[in-house]
C-alpha cells in the first residue's frame, strides 16, 4: 500500500500533524516539535474503539500531545467498518444483535463476541502492520514501537505477532473472544494494562482473565474506581512513564 499524505499542520504546542491515506485507509501522523532530532523518534500506534477518526480525533490529539512531551511520535489509523471507510455489513450486524442483547438484559453469548470482534481482528491487525510498513522509514522515526489502547483483542493479536513492537499499553474495555484469551499467552512483551473498575459496559472478572492470561513476565494492571468514561488523569501519567521507560 502506498502512503499518501493529504493535509498538514503545526498545532500550538509545535506538534505536527499530517493527515495520510494508506490506499483506502485513513489515518494521521503527529511527530513531536523537535522532530526531526539526531535519533529517530520512537513511534506509538494510538488504538481506539471503532467509532470513527473525526468523533476520536479530540482524545486521539489528547494523547499524541502527551506523547510528543516525552519525545514520541504517534500514529492512528481508521478500523475497517468505521469513519469514512466502507460500511461492513456483518459488523453493522453482529452490533446490532449486541444491543439488542444488552437492552434486553441477556447474557451476551460467545457467538455474538466472535461475530463482532474476530473479523475485526483479523483484517485490522495486517492493516496496522502494513501502516508500520509505510511509516517506520520516514525521515525522523525509526522506532522502537508501543501500542496504546484499545481494541484491545487487536492490541493482543498485534503484541503476539508483531516484533517491531516492544511494549503495549492495553485499555481493558471491550469483549474478548476466547480465541484471543488463548492467544494472550503468546505475548511476552512488557504489559501495561488499564482497568476502569466499576465499568458499566464490560465484563470486570473477563479482563481479570485476560491480564492472568497473558504470558509476559512484565505486566501491570492498574485498577481505577469509576466507570467506562471515568479515567483519571493519573493513568495517562502513569502511561506515559511506562512507555519512556521502555521506548527510550
Amino acid at each position: 500500500m502506498a502512503l499518501r499524505f493529504t493535509s498538514e499542520q503545526r498545532l500550538d504546542d509545535g506538534v505536527l500533524e499530517r493527515a495520510f491515506t494508506l490506499d483506502e485507509i485513513p489515518g494521521i501522523l503527529w511527530t513531536p516539535a523537535s522532530a526531526p532530532a539526531p535519533e529517530p523518534a520512537p513511534l506509538i500506534l494510538l488504538g481506539q474503539p471503532p467509532l470513527g477518526l473525526r468523533k476520536m480525533y479530540p482524545r486521539l490529539v489528547g494523547r499524541a500531545r502527551h506523547a510528543a512531551a516525552d519525545g514520541f511520535a504517534t500514529a492512528t489509523i481508521e478500523l475497517p467498518g468505521s469513519g469514512d471507510r466502507p460500511r461492513w455489513d456483518a459488523i453493522d450486524q453482529a452490533r446490532a444483535d449486541l444491543r439488542r442483547t444488552v437492552e434486553a438484559g441477556e447474557q451476551v453469548s460467545d457467538e455474538i463476541i466472535d461475530a463482532l470482534v474476530l473479523p475485526l481482528v483479523d483484517k485490522a491487525v495486517p492493516e496496522w502492520q502494513v501502516a508500520l510498513d509505510a511509516l517506520l522509514p520516514l525521515p525522523g522515526l525509526g522506532g522502537p514501537v508501543g501500542y496504546s489502547g484499545g481494541v484491545i483483542s487487536v492490541g493482543v493479536r498485534l503484541a503476539a505477532v508483531e516484533p517491531r513492537i516492544v511494549a503495549a499499553g492495553l485499555f481493558a474495555g471491550s469483549f474478548v473472544p476466547r480465541a484471543i484469551l488463548e492467544q494472550a499467552r503468546e505475548v511476552t512483551i512488557p504489559l501495561h494494562v488499564l482497568l476502569q473498575w466499576d465499568d458499566e459496559v464490560n465484563d470486570r472478572q473477563a479482563a481479570l482473565d485476560l491480564f492472568d492470561a497473558f504470558g509476559s513476565r512484565e505486566k501491570t494492571l492498574h485498577a481505577n474506581m469509576g466507570g467506562h468514561t471515568g479515567v483519571p488523569q493519573s493513568a495517562g501519567d502513569d502511561a506515559a512513564r511506562f512507555f519512556r521507560r521502555h521506548l527510550r
